[in-house]
């Protein structure tokens, strides 16, 4: 098996474009070390029950407050800034507008799960359902009292991000199959302010979010993003097709990998062929969360498919592609590779009646 680069024209591909904006294979880990195993009952339950409870505001805040601000995201040598502006009210629910700074420009708006994405140069505009409800500042696709089945959590005392008293909260993993988190939550609103992914053996910083300004509560103007929703005239519109899928109907089987990892989503999405005459290759995407952290299954077929086997890094999302039989299988997440190894070797495929 090859290392593979991560880059668009090798792993990410023909993978979706949000993933894309998100090494030699290494043999399992063991799924708790000693020392996390004698530490499990360290932490007090009033600690636990105040980070839980830390947790779900922050969700909260991201769905519920105005907000207003600009954030940057650090990957190694990597660094994106974008700006932010978010309103929420019970009657008309969420409104949202992502401008990246950086780089060729991207707007993304957004009301509730209706997501459109203008990419300028193109004049082209995605319509699309949004499909993660954990992108910064949200956080969570579950609750905090079930993240803590995995992470164990430390608080840290408070902190001033951009300007704001911030509550610091550590959640240490309780196995080798993920990372560490470090947050930095609003003292008066809950909303995150940073969040930092770490590797919890050396505490190295694999990858970062955080506002560098920020408004929190107000007014915000909503007009501007239902205007730009509406006024979609000279727009070249796609809306790709996208479709829940049973796959283990389809033959395949998940089982065990890893604990805490529950699958929350299964769809399939046409993906072009190698060749430009050749029809879109079905694709089909398991996606499976602890909560915090997040890992997909692709399947695909090898038939005028491009795709090669071997495993790659780029900070803390890994990949992993291997074969089996006519299909080929892609893990990708920010989780070790070590994850990904363990949730490959529990994948199994029987073809089906």
């Amino acid at each position: 098996m090859q290392t593979l680069r991560l880059n668009k024209t090798t792993i990410f591909g023909r993978l979706p474009a949000f993933i894309c904006c998100a090494a030699v294979m290494f043999t399992a880990l063991s799924a708790v070390s000693p020392a996390r195993a004698q530490g499990a009952s360290a932490v007090d339950p009033a600690t636990r029950q105040s980070a839980a409870q830390w947790l779900d505001r922050i969700q909260q805040a991201a769905q519920q407050q105005n907000y207003e601000g600009t954030f940057v995201y650090q990957r190694g040598e990597f660094v994106q800034s974008s700006r932010i502006t978010h309103y929420a009210s019970k009657a008309d629910g969420e409104f949202e507008k992502l401008e990246s700074l950086d780089g060729k420009p991207r707007t993304m708006l957004r009301h509730n799960d209706d997501l459109y994405t203008f990419v300028p140069e193109r004049k082209l505009l995605v319509v699309e359902k949004r499909q993660n409800r954990d992108a910064f500042p949200a956080l969570l696709s579950t609750s905090g009292d079930q993240v803590l089945a995995v992470y164990e959590p430390k608080m840290l005392g408070t902190d001033r991000v951009a300007g704001l008293d911030s509550q610091v909260i550590e959640l240490d993993p309780k196995d080798n199959f993920r990372f560490a988190y470090k947050l930095w939550a609003d003292a008066k609103t809950g909303l995150l302010l940073r969040s930092q992914m770490l590797d919890p053996s050396n505490g190295q910083v694999l990858q970062q979010l955080a506002f560098t300004q920020v408004r929190v509560g107000g007014p915000v103007d909503k007009t501007p993003i239902v205007n730009g929703m509406r006024n979609t005239a000279g727009w070249n519109v796609v809306r790709p097709p996208l479709e829940a899928v049973d796959m283990q109907a389809q033959g395949w089987s998940f089982g065990q990998a890893a604990p805490g990892f529950v699958k929350i989503r299964e769809v399939r999405r046409p993906m072009a062929a190698r060749d430009s005459g050749e029809p879109p290759i079905p694709v089909d995407q398991a996606v499976f969360s602890d909560g915090l952290s997040t890992l997909s299954v692709f399947v695909e077929p090898v038939k005028n498919n491009s795709r090669k086997e071997g495993s790659g890094s780029s900070g803390a999302t890994h990949v992993l592609v291997k074969r089996r039989g006519d299909y080929f299988i892609t893990l990708l997440g920010e989780v070790p590779q070590s994850t990904l190894q363990q949730f490959a070797s529990a994948i199994e495929y029987k073809a089906p009646r």
